[in-house]
């Protein structure tokens, strides 16, 4: 699908045909897209590298002045699934003439610049255009990092009384949406170091700012999936170790149960047996034993109680 957009004095607008200073949309295109963009003079290369979901980020060149950049962005999938958080590739072409935006699904980053959520957000202005979305991209880690350890303390406060492995394997879940990030954003960091060494945003001095600001976002992001990845790893051997003993406690006290019930089972037997046997012409036999019984049994409560294996 292929949505082009312009700013006018009412703001963001949808337009029907490609012009100067316009942001072009490009979500998951069909071969027909495709041509048409290539039609553009955009290389047919641009636009399929970042369909691929396992492209690295990534810079690239052409000589005319062409600009590619491959960011890998976060996705959040949905809790039900086996992975969370994501992430997927997002292109962001730049011609002499407009900016184009591929990506193979609609994505939150793409939703906020459409629908106007951006203030002083100009298609004119090319490089700041990029650099948002860089900065967006960044931020959105961060939102999604936090909300990940939220979820995280979340799971640690139901695991503590767990003796099943759903805790645990939620927390793997995460585990590996942290792994994911971890790759994407040092793929990032060098996207962007290479994109400061060619110095393509120095025309003007805010654009460097806001270049720094993104670096320094996700050099932010990189460090704080690398604290969430080391507490989580710890966290999930510690309560492997606790779900362990839980169930230790559990199998402790299901057999401290086991013992004291079978005390009847054996009084009883005994006196079952088709045998001459003490009391048995007696006519409070019955009692008797049900007080031994009962006798024993608190005996050995008491002995179990008092060495703590109930």
């Amino acid at each position: 699908m292929i949505t082009i957009y312009k700013n006018t004095e009412s703001g963001l607008e949808v337009i029907p045909e490609v012009v100067t200073g316009c942001w072009v949309s490009v979500i998951d295109p069909s071969s027909n897209e495709i041509e048409t963009l290539t039609a553009m003079g955009v290389p047919q290369d641009f636009i399929t590298y970042p369909l691929d979901l396992d492209e690295r980020a990534r810079s690239e060149r052409e000589d005319d002045g062409t600009l590619l950049v491959v960011l890998r962005v976060p996705f959040f999938q949905g809790t039900k699934t086996d992975i969370p958080y994501i992430t997927i590739p997002l292109g962001i072409i730049l011609t002499n003439r407009f900016l184009i935006t591929v990506c193979r699904r609609p994505h939150e980053i793409l939703q906020d610049l459409s629908s106007g959520k951006v203030r002083g957000l100009s298609t004119a202005k090319r490089n700041r255009f990029v650099l948002r979305i860089l900065l967006m991209a960044a931020t959105r880690y961060l939102n999604y990092l936090r909300e990940i350890n939220r979820i995280i303390e979340m799971l640690e406060d139901q695991i503590v009384l767990a003796s099943r492995n759903r805790e645990m394997l939620e927390l793997l879940k995460y585990q590996k949406s942290l792994v994911y990030f971890t790759t994407a954003l040092r793929s990032n960091e060098l996207m962007l170091e290479r994109l400061q060494r060619w110095q393509v945003f120095k025309a003007f001095a805010d654009d460097e700012d806001l270049l720094e600001d993104v670096i320094t976002e996700n050099q932010q992001a990189i460090e704080m999936v690398g604290i969430s990845t080391t507490i989580l790893s710890s966290t999930m051997d510690s309560f492997a170790s606790l779900v362990s003993n839980n169930l230790n406690e559990v199998m402790k006290f299901l057999a401290s149960v086991t013992v004291v019930m079978s005390i009847p089972t054996i009084v009883t037997s005994f006196f079952g047996m088709n045998v001459s046997l003490p009391f048995q012409e007696h006519p409070w036999a019955y009692i008797f034993i049900i007080g031994l019984f009962v006798a024993m049994a608190a005996v050995v409560v008491a002995i179990f109680w008092k060495r703590d294996w109930f």
